[in-house]
């Protein structure tokens, strides 16, 4: 069992940083560690009021907000169980996931609770507004008149203060988390993460990402998703860091503003941020003839540069210490331009069921092609008889302290995710080098054979496709045991050109005659198809390959 209690670690920082800000909505109004703490009471009176019990379910629905993460946090310090759903779920899965995780309580924000029907989920005693955390349904008749004598007596309660306030700390064996995962698989299952998970992520990252207290945090990864709710949320708020909420959609515009007012010290991302980055803001300039010129010059070289890594350090804030980037596999091509200028970045791995995190590294330390080194609470294998190589890739397999304890209700999902010897199976296929750097290759479910038996892995495959002219996005598949591809255009690009629907399937076919040269034989794409609109995506942003499957 992990050494330090996760409630504790919540207290402390509560009590520690009382009087420093914590949380702020962007362009919204702030709460300090102390208003944390006063609104985390308020809700265990609630939570009293309505008679829940330790290890009932309070599902959570909404965009980030400060007031989001106070009932998260009050769920998770009462000894219930947190169950935070992805906003961009549609309204049956709303439905579905309160139903199947027997959640008690909702808090929803305004826009989500008029989707719903609280006729179809008959578990629920009550349903609260996340925006002021008002009573907007009850099947008590009984609980509005009991919830407005706690507003009546709050004048008279004692003040809470840093001296007086305090937690009755939870087991970290107690489940603390339900995440629904919405996998490219297409089948949602509930991860049952113990406090136990969740402080070991947050002591990991205490101890190797240079947050210091009072540093400033702009939190826009879905922190209903194991990476934006750890490493953009616990991690910080434990640390004593100021939270700036980014509350809606962080279209590039929008980011890039809020950026450059808060100035974080440490940004997280997904790869899909940084590589729209590259290939909208600096790949037009990099591949003006005058600059292709100059970047071979030695002396000019290294001034250009250096130049452009400066220009987008600046872009992203100019403050931070590294941006640490998760969730999928970062294109190749802004990997090397990335590293070639010498930014501060790395690349960390993870699934939900880890809480999420398996391996990183600090920027200082990254290497090209690797998501780093395994984390201190867990061990890791890799299993090559999963897909009979002998080229020492295999299944990476974990165990250890962050390891989920299931998946709710799904005893044979349960069963499934583990080996016979306790191991998890991440699903991953990868390698770990003499020096523990471990490198992923790709899904093993969606691993595709070639004419001999080959491994190929299309993720691969689909990085090198999307740095090609004209791609927007690919999906690899296979049609009647022969390798093909879908794309999605370049939209901007095909109308600048003003190419018809003929002249586009040209250049493609260019392309996949270039591609072909890049990729070994039995890699080779058969044809590229126009696929003519942006593939469906899970709400992290990865394909939900399982749609496009063919015979």
């Amino acid at each position: 069992m992990f050494k330090e209690n996760f409630t504790t670690m919540i207290e402390t920082s509560l009590k520690e940083n009382w009087d420093l800000p914590a949380l702020s909505d962007y362009k919204g109004d702030t709460l300090s560690y102390g208003d944390c703490a006063r609104k985390i009471q308020h809700l265990h009176r609630l939570f009293d009021t309505c008679q829940l019990e330790a290890g009932a379910k309070v599902v959570l629905l909404g965009r980030n907000s400060a007031h989001w993460a106070v009932v998260y946090l009050a769920t998770v310090t009462y000894g219930a169980v947190i169950v935070p759903v992805l906003p961009d779920f549609h309204t049956s899965d709303f439905h579905h996931i309160t139903n199947h995780s027997d959640s008690l309580l909702m808090f929803a924000s305004d826009t989500i609770f008029e989707k719903l029907d609280e006729s179809k989920m008959p578990n629920l005693t009550a349903i609260f507004a996340l925006e002021d955390f008002s009573l907007l349904y009850h099947k008590k008749k009984s609980l509005a008149k009991e919830l407005e004598k706690i507003e009546e007596d709050a004048p008279v309660q004692p003040l809470v203060t840093c001296d007086n306030f305090s937690l009755t700390a939870v087991s970290n064996d107690q489940i603390a988390s339900i995440l629904y995962t919405s996998g490219t698989s297409g089948f949602s299952k509930g991860v049952m993460l113990p406090g136990n998970s969740l402080a070991a992520n947050v002591r990991f990252a205490q101890d190797h990402i240079n947050l210091k207290r009072g540093n400033a945090i702009l939190s826009f990864l879905p922190t209903a998703h194991a990476f934006g709710c750890a490493f953009d949320f616990l991690f910080p708020f434990c640390t004593g860091c100021h939270i700036t909420v980014l509350g809606q959609i962080p279209s590039p515009k929008v980011l890039l503003k809020a950026l450059e007012q808060v100035k974080p010290h440490l940004i997280l991302s997904v790869p899909l941020v940084i590589e729209k980055i590259y290939k909208k803001n600096l790949k037009p300039k990099l591949d003006k003839p005058a600059v292709k010129v100059m970047t071979k010059i030695p002396g000019l070289s290294n001034m250009i540069l250096k130049k452009i890594r400066e220009k987008l350090i600046g872009v992203f804030g100019g403050n931070f210490i590294e941006i640490v980037i998760g969730g999928a596999a970062l294109n190749e091509e802004v990997e090397a331009f990335l590293k070639k200028i010498n930014f501060p970045f790395t690349i960390g791995y993870g699934m939900t069921e880890c809480g999420p995190l398996i391996s990183y590294i600090p920027a200082v330390g990254h290497r090209t092609g690797s998501v780093g080194k395994l984390m201190d609470t867990l061990e890791l294998r890799i299993d090559s008889e999963i897909i009979g190589t002998t080229d020492g890739s295999g299944e990476i397999q974990v165990r250890g302290e962050n390891v989920m304890t299931g998946y709710y209700k799904n005893e044979e999902a349960t069963k499934e995710a583990f080996t016979q010897d306790g191991w998890l199976h991440t699903g991953d296929i990868g390698t770990m080098d003499d020096d523990g750097y471990i490198y992923i290759k790709g899904r093993h479910k969606s691993m595709l054979l070639g004419p001999s038996g080959q491994n190929i892995y299309p993720e691969e495959l689909e990085a090198l496709l999307n740095n090609m002219p004209y791609v927007e996005e690919s999906l690899v598949i296979e049609e009647d045991k022969k390798i093909i591809a879908l794309v999605y255009p370049n939209m901007e690009s095909v109308d600048a050109e003003k190419l018809s629907e003929a002249q586009l399937s040209e250049k493609l076919e260019q392309i996949r005659l270039e591609f072909n040269t890049q990729v070994p034989v039995y890699s080779r794409l058969v044809k590229i198809e126009l696929f003519p609109e942006e593939f469906e995506k899970t709400p992290t942003k990865k394909i939900k390959r399982f749609l496009y499957t063919r015979g």
